[in-house]
């Protein structure tokens, strides 16, 4: 995503959450970027997707922080856990896109409706992932059970804290003791109690239905492309890193270890330069890449 591009989802952003979704044009947007029509519709087949790319982005910057914590640590590490799911509510204080969600989520739009809900199931998806590594595999049958149950005692708890005016709250506290709480809820379950979604629903919530496609070959080419932008520019900045990891990438087996500390640097290397956000799509794919290649 270039630079202008992310411009033009910040302005958009501003007015969804000023004028709200369905009373802001894309005139508005137009206007408020300064940019022409076709310049939008170049970016954006509609406004719809440009809403979408904004939580989009949202949540790709929060798998890209969460994948970081994990460097050198133990997947077991509850703290760790404590600190990955408190990365999406920062974000979207950050970014203002609470309200985003909350409108699409309700929307009468359907295919608005329908993506706001596919987010919230990839994020019960990904914390009933983080339970089974935590917990262990006893815990995989109770897993998406446990995730529903801490979603929805989050969401209250942060509505009592943000109400609290006696009591403030932190928010690592808050989730920490959430979190002790299913040290609790898990060993009371295995074995003792049948799930409360059936092994249907479980398995279409985990199925591998994108790890088909051949992300491998993907990253590659994204890497290599970037590699010759930056020869073609003639600019000072080092390709070292993208060399490595094109190596790295293309062996049978993959160091991932060192992929995840060296990712991590790539990302930070480009960072303020003119393929910021390029360096940042494609450091998104390698982790994507690193976890599909741990689960196989």
């Amino acid at each position: 995503m270039n630079i202008k591009k992310r411009q033009v989802l910040k302005h958009a952003q501003q007015l969804f959450v000023e004028k709200g979704i369905m009373a802001t044009s894309i005139q508005d947007i137009l206007t408020k970027a300064n940019i022409s029509k076709g310049t939008f519709y170049n970016y954006f087949p509609s406004k719809n997707e440009c809403l979408k790319a904004i939580l989009i982005l949202g949540d790709e910057t929060t798998y890209i922080r969460r994948q970081e914590l994990l460097i050198g640590k133990s997947k077991q590490d509850r703290a760790v856990l404590t600190e990955q799911i408190a990365v999406r509510l920062q974000i979207n204080a950050d970014h203002n896109l609470l309200p985003l969600i909350e409108a699409i989520f309700h929307s009468e739009d359907v295919e608005l409706s329908l993506f706001a809900k596919n987010l919230h199931l990839k994020e019960v998806r990904w914390l009933a992932d983080r339970f089974i590594e935590v917990y262990g595999e006893d815990a995989r049958l109770y897993a998406i059970d446990c995730s529903v149950l801490f979603t929805g005692m989050l969401q209250h708890a942060l509505f009592f804290r943000k109400k609290s005016i006696a009591q403030k709250i932190d928010l690592i506290q808050l989730i920490d003791y959430l979190v002790r709480r299913m040290d609790k809820i898990f060993p009371s379950l295995v074995g003792q109690e049948q799930p409360l979604f059936n092994d249907e629903l479980f398995d279409l919530m985990f199925s591998q239905e994108n790890e088909e496609t051949n992300l491998k070959l993907q990253l590659l080419e994204n890497l290599a492309t970037l590699q010759q932008q930056i020869k073609q520019d003639k600019t000072s900045t080092d390709c070292e890193y993208i060399a490595f990891l094109l190596d790295e990438i293309k062996v049978e087996t993959p160091r991932l270890q060192l992929l995840k500390a060296i990712t991590q640097s790539f990302r930070a290397a480009y960072k303020e330069t003119a393929y910021e956000q390029i360096a940042f799509t494609i450091a998104s794919e390698i982790w994507l890449f690193i976890q599909h290649e741990e689960r196989a």
